[in-house]
């Protein structure tokens, strides 16, 4: 199955839920994840990690602390999956 926008989106809204028990109809690609959805650094930790696992893509530290979006994080893991 090919990653596209709709399907990481769609993917991180599942884990964002999960881990931080946030309203899916809240997260949207220009939500940040600290200021609009109360996403802590320690639940942005199992966020990547779950990511990871869910797209089979490595995002390096560096890249998170870039990620200040969702639509940050879809889009790496659009560009950088397999």
């Amino acid at each position: 199955m090919a990653l596209t926008v709709d399907v990481v989106l769609a993917g991180i809204k599942e884990i964002v839920v999960e881990v931080a028990g946030i309203d899916a109809g809240i997260i949207a690609m220009d939500k940040k994840f600290t200021d609009d959805l109360d996403v802590d650094s320690l639940s942005m930790v199992e966020v990547v990690v779950a990511a990871e696992e869910k797209f089979g893509v490595k995002i390096p530290d560096e890249e998170v602390t870039k990620m200040a979006t969702v639509g940050d994080a879809v889009n790496f893991i659009v560009a950088n999956g397999k």
